[in-house]
């Protein structure tokens, strides 16, 4: 299977991102697992799917290394805040995100179309 991802870190965290507004993912436990490892795939700190939300801009799930679910990651968020407005998913400068742990809001600094901060 391809899977068309980008790679992103924040502030110490790396993640492999993965739009599911354009391509859904059946078994996310399993590709964290095997794009995680550091010597043998892309080596990350795990998933972070970006998907559609009915109660926020766009919602984040997150999945570790070892495939078990994380409720939310503050480095890996700033980097779903900053692909949902680069690739047009979501384009207000105060971005809600739904995740595991509840709604949260992203203030967003884009600069010439791309957020910056």
């Amino acid at each position: 299977m391809r899977l068309p991802f980008t790679k992103m870190h924040g502030i110490g965290n790396d993640y492999v991102y993965v739009n599911v507004f354009a391509h859904p993912v059946p078994d996310p436990a399993r590709v964290a697992q095997l794009v995680s490892p550091r010597r043998t795939a892309i080596g990350s700190d795990g998933l972070i799917l970006i998907c559609p939300s009915k109660v926020a801009d766009v919602r984040m799930e997150m999945y570790n290394a070892d495939g078990s679910r994380g409720e939310m990651c503050g480095n890996g968020i700033r980097c779903v805040g900053k692909f949902a407005y680069d690739h047009g998913l979501a384009r207000r400068t105060e971005m809600r995100v739904e995740t595991d742990a509840g709604i949260k809001l992203l203030h967003l600094e884009p600069v010439n179309g791309k957020v910056e901060r």
